[in-house]
């Protein structure tokens, strides 16, 4: 019988907490899951108990060596971005259970992070966004469902998770803005373009179903109960609809739709937007966050710069 406080139990713990009190999405709440499994599963190689009293300095030491020196099925190294996203999992586990569960382990804070290389963030240019949304046929109704999807996306910068949240009654289509519940429950006004507005109209206006949800699924069986909730377009689909028409447009890269959501970002600022102002359109906490998007509009001001000054020399 396993103690209450093996860490496996209190990892279970852990996850519903992040669920409930926390209100992450159920995608990230998958990656923590993924990462403590491999740390738990490093516990169990090395034959060591898992309980919170045996995770120390010199644990988390071995176990960083472990992840520098792992390899994937593709015989690839993890890059060192991820080595550090399996770290932050068991810091904010290690936090959970001194903060939430007055369980004695190992200080957090006691585990530092190198200084990561500046984040890369892929975004569209004008062109190819252009592109992208213009690349569904619209002549069913997955078509106009897939361009109101993608028209939404970098009309509003939201995330996956919260656009297949969506319900028809969220989004009032007159006054072109409606509330969403981001991370941490955190409320924000957000706002829909002409274009945006217009194809969600048109794809609604072809529905003949009665479902609650914004986006649905297409399948042979339609069979369902009240309200439609097994019909919801879930996160994996939407973000496989994304990549087959950045495929499909000849795009460089394979989009996603937090691509979408930096274009929105960066097409802001770009256009002259104030930072504060992005970040709450966004949703981000912290100031910090939003700020990885001046290096990508201050590579656009130098190609300004080069194109156009002293040409009149």
């Amino acid at each position: 019988m396993q103690s209450t406080r093996d860490l496996k139990i209190l990892a279970a713990d852990f996850f519903g907490y992040l669920a409930v009190e926390k209100s992450l999405s159920p995608l990230t709440i998958r990656d923590y899951r993924h990462y403590l499994k491999r740390f738990l599963q490093w516990l169990d190689d090395n034959k060591i108990q898992p309980l919170p009293e045996n995770i120390n300095l010199e644990l988390v030491h071995n176990y960083r060596l472990y992840l520098a020196e792992f390899h994937n099925k593709n015989k690839s190294p993890l890059k060192r971005v991820t080595q550090n996203y399996y770290v932050i999992a068991l810091r904010s586990f290690l936090r959970y259970l001194i903060t939430q569960r007055d369980v004695p382990t190992l200080n957090p804070d006691k585990i530092d992070l190198p200084k990561q290389e500046g984040r890369v963030v892929n975004f569209l240019n004008a062109e190819q966004v252009s592109r992208l949304l213009n690349s569904p046929q619209i002549s069913d109704e997955i078509g106009l469902r897939d361009r109101a999807i993608l028209e939404l996306l970098f009309s509003t910068g939201l995330r996956v998770s919260e656009l297949t949240r969506l319900n028809r009654s969220d989004i009032n289509l007159q006054r072109k803005e409606f509330g969403v519940k981001g991370k941490g429950n955190k409320i924000r006004v957000v706002f829909i373009s002409d274009e945006a507005a217009d194809w969600i109209k048109r794809y609604l206006a072809v529905r003949k179903d009665d479902y609650k949800p914004l986006f649905i699924r297409y399948s042979r069986d339609r069979s369902e109960v009240s309200g439609g909730e097994k019909m919801r377009l879930q996160a994996r689909s939407v973000q496989l609809i994304v990549k087959k028409y950045s495929r499909k447009c000849g795009l460089p890269f394979d989009a996603h739709p937090h691509t979408l959501r930096h274009s929105f970002a960066t097409d802001l600022l770009i256009a002259g937007a104030d930072l504060r102002s992005v970040q709450e359109m966004l949703g981000h906490e912290s100031i910090r966050t939003t700020q990885v998007y001046t290096h990508v509009t201050n590579r656009h001001l130098k190609e300004v710069h080069k194109k156009y000054h002293g040409k009149q020399l």
